[in-house]
């Protein structure tokens, strides 16, 4: 394989969703030709939705193929260490034109058990959000489970999560057990755990095209959801050309760059990067070259390239491995 690495992008991975819409194409600019396409898989080693490279030398490569020949120069020494040779995160636009489901995701143990899977700890940067858009995220005060399937059994699940209003710059950071939906008319980045676990607890009452409820997974939920109120807005610093810290937790650390200008970035071999230009336009110039992104666009820069320059006016989520 060409040694000669350099930032990858990939071809997105495109979900139709029951309450997706078309501004992945008309904010975001990707390729859908659905009504319905709730996301764009960016970045992804799940089996069956493998990221395929989209430029350079190695364009039509899988995401697995080049780690599986290069491990420590694409995913890092201290990545590699820990992980061996899989991917450990998943990254992905979504755009809800409708409600998403209220749902919950398990913990390492339980997934692994279970679905011999990673946990799914996730975090949402948002991106665009209508006229009083809102989240779910958590219990409004310290619940049950008791409580919580009283409710849920007489259709008042909602009356007992808290409901905040979004606005685009937010970000939530959601651990495991934490009971969450992305609302109407919201864009959002979302940076998680290699996982496609989910459990569905209520849904809507809503049919699909043939009339079908989807699958709840309610008794599977009981012992993975945290009753307890939990604070997952994040607050953070938005210093130009700097990079602010949003997230720090053992699955990955997430930093906030507000770029006007020219930054020269110099970093370890020990995680690869990834870099989600959230708003604006950058360039990153590596080797004599330079590689144009645009909003909507994720490149994974390979650990080996500890060395380049950025330059631009954007807004850029920073994410590696701590």
């Amino acid at each position: 394989m060409d040694l000669k690495l350099y930032p990858f992008q990939f071809e997105p991975i495109l979900k139709e969703r029951i309450w997706g819409g078309e501004k992945l194409k008309t904010v975001l600019n990707k390729p859908i030709t659905s009504k319905i396409t709730g996301e764009s898989w960016e970045l992804s080693t799940v089996e069956g939705d493998v990221s395929i490279v989209a430029n350079g030398s190695l364009k039509g490569k899988t995401l697995t193929g080049i780690i599986e020949e290069l491990p420590n120069e694409i995913l890092g020494t201290k990545v590699y260490k820990r992980f061996g040779k899989q991917f450990p995160l998943l990254f992905k636009y979504l755009d809800a034109r409708e409600d998403l489901s209220i749902q919950v995701h398990p913990n390492d143990k339980l997934a692994k058990e279970r679905h011999n899977s990673f946990g799914k700890t996730e975090m949402w940067y948002i991106m665009q959000a209508d006229a009083d858009a809102r989240i779910i995220v958590g219990f409004k005060e310290n619940s049950s489970k008791e409580e919580y399937l009283e409710n849920l059994n007489n259709n008042s699940l909602v009356s007992i999560l808290d409901d905040v209003k979004v606005k685009s710059g937010d970000v939530f950071f959601l651990e495991t057990g934490t009971v969450h939906a992305i609302g109407a008319g919201l864009v959002v980045a979302e940076i998680q755990q290699t996982s496609d676990v989910t459990y569905r607890l209520y849904d809507f009452d809503r049919v699909d095209a043939k009339g079908n409820k989807r699958e709840l997974h309610v008794d599977l939920a009981l012992d993975a959801i945290n009753y307890n109120k939990v604070d997952t807005y994040k607050k953070y610093d938005k210093e130009l050309n700097k990079s602010n810290g949003v997230v720090d937790c053992s699955y990955f650390t997430t930093n906030f760059i507000p770029l006007e200008g020219q930054v020269e970035v110099c970093k370890s071999k020990e995680s690869f990067t990834v870099y989600m230009c959230v708003e604006g336009s950058f360039c990153i110039e590596y080797n004599g070259e330079k590689f144009i992104y645009v909003k909507g666009d994720t490149v994974l820069i390979p650990a080996t390239m500890n060395a380049f320059i950025l330059n631009g006016k954007a807004s850029i989520l920073e994410i590696y491995i701590s």
